[in-house]
């Protein structure tokens, strides 16, 4: 029975490469939870008073929505 070692390094700048472009993910991540806590602050903003307390919000939870960490 023979046996060989199969392992090999990652070839040069494949980590470097990998952690620039996760780098970029995530920040694009990022941008776009920004963006849709914007777009869904401004269409809550658009509701009437009544229109927030059927969903069970007032004016001053509006803000609070982007702010939630996942």
């Amino acid at each position: 029975m023979a046996a060989y070692e199969t392992t090999r390094t990652a070839p040069f700048g494949a980590i470097s490469t990998y952690r620039f472009i996760n780098f970029f993910g995530g920040v694009f991540a990022a941008v776009a939870a920004w963006n849709d806590a914007r777009v869904t602050r401004n269409a809550l903003a658009r509701l009437s008073d009544r229109e927030l307390d059927d969903i069970g919000l007032c004016r001053g939870d509006i803000e609070a929505i982007g702010s939630v960490v996942r």
